[in-house]
């Protein structure tokens, strides 16, 4: 039996600019870093042949291309299978569509994985550059590649997208006291929304497409704040990081109507109000978890809890896709 973990994330800076509507003018940057919560996939050889998956349903197929689920069929076909005979399983700590890049560690979960299964080599950049192949070349999903190269690489990162379509990571230089302050005043919150990251993206990439200039005018905006974010980030200076995330959640919200909603806004107002310095809605918006950094965790915490939003505590993630179990 084979086991893979891959990690999920939050993004901490420039979000957006990864999407190849916008970095293949000119050029995208953004921070992401990974966290202890995780997308599994386990396979094993059953006694007979043919497919069978296990995810929030059920298939047993014979043939790649009989397969539902998008993303296992494009990787299977990826691998030249002619007589199938695999057991697929997926566990995840964290349900999908509720921004933390569920879908891109899936991804690069399931390569690692059929890799491993086939007693083959693959590194870090190969699993992030075939699951973007995989989610956007092959299925065209308008989303970015943020996802896919984080939860390969783990850790905290700034993420370079260039206009020849090329990727550069460049781990953050940061003090164990920062990453400390980090893992204990970042705070996220489930808003109990869950939402297609794909409608959202969709509209920003066609307004990128378009050239249009307010989407690309918020965008540039998006990059410098990345850009400002590693800054204050390397430099210890986390109540600068956190005034930047609210105004990163303002510029955010003109990006698209269904970035948020009423109550998300309220919620927001009722964290920024029990002292949190800034925040944002992780991943495309309009759901998912609402992040804030704060001085005074426990005071956040405890509004919060007033309101009903439950707290989902993380570590960061240093591992990256891995294989931990054949």
């Amino acid at each position: 039996m084979i086991i893979v973990r891959s990690p999920l994330r939050i993004s901490l800076g420039g979000g957006g600019t990864d999407l190849s509507s916008y970095y293949l003018k000119k050029s995208g940057f953004l921070i992401a870093a990974a966290i202890d919560k995780y997308v599994y996939v386990t396979i094993n050889k059953p006694f007979s042949e043919g497919i069978y998956l296990k995810y929030s349903k059920s298939e047993n197929v014979k043939k790649v291309n009989d397969v539902d689920h998008k993303i296992i069929r494009e990787a299977l076909m990826m691998q030249d299978y002619e007589n199938p005979q695999i057991e697929i399983t997926t566990l995840t700590d964290i349900p999908a569509g509720t921004g933390l890049g569920s879908s891109g560690s899936f991804t690069t979960a399931l390569i690692r994985a059929l890799y491993a299964y086939n007693k083959r080599h693959i590194n870090q950049e190969q699993i992030a550059q075939m699951a973007c192949e995989i989610e956007i070349d092959r299925l065209k999903e308008p989303i970015g590649k943020q996802d896919q190269y984080i939860a390969s690489y783990g850790g905290i990162s700034g993420f370079v997208f260039r206009k020849d379509d090329s990727v550069n990571c460049q781990p953050l230089n940061l003090s164990a006291k920062t990453i400390g302050l980090l893992e204990d005043n970042l705070l996220l919150f489930f808003t109990g929304f869950s939402r297609n990251a794909s409608d959202i993206l969709r509209n920003q990439k066609e307004k990128s497409v378009q050239n249009d200039d307010e989407m690309i005018k918020n965008l540039d905006i998006t990059k410098e704040i990345g850009l400002k974010s590693k800054e204050f980030l390397e430099n210890g200076q986390l109540d600068d990081f956190g005034f930047l995330m609210h105004e990163h959640w303002q510029h955010k919200k003109n990006r698209s109507p269904d970035m948020t909603n009423s109550y998300i806004d309220e919620w927001y107002n009722t964290g920024i109000q029990a002292g949190a310095l800034g925040g944002k809605v992780v991943g495309a918006g309009g759901g998912g978890f609402l992040m804030f950094y704060t001085n005074d965790p426990q005071k956040l915490r405890d509004k919060m809890s007033e309101i009903r939003l439950e707290e989902v505590k993380f570590r960061f993630d240093f591992e990256g896709t891995k294989l931990i179990y054949s």
